[in-house]
């Protein structure tokens, strides 16, 4: 089994931004043959990991 497989998804992150940021943004995880919400999940991740290693602490 993967990962994170066995982990569910059960919450939703609502965000607005305007339709050609996100247009942009679709698109090229469309280029890289990812998807929007994958690499959202994966930027989140980074950043609680910096954030849990004190990087944000001034």
């Amino acid at each position: 089994m993967a990962k994170n497989q066995n982990k569910k998804k059960n919450a939703q992150l609502v965000l607005r931004l305007n339709k050609e940021l996100r247009d942009r943004f679709v698109e090229a995880c469309h280029d890289l043959d990812t998807s929007a919400a994958r690499e959202v999940r994966r930027f989140i991740k980074k950043f609680l990991k910096r954030y849990d290693n004190g990087e944000f602490d001034e």
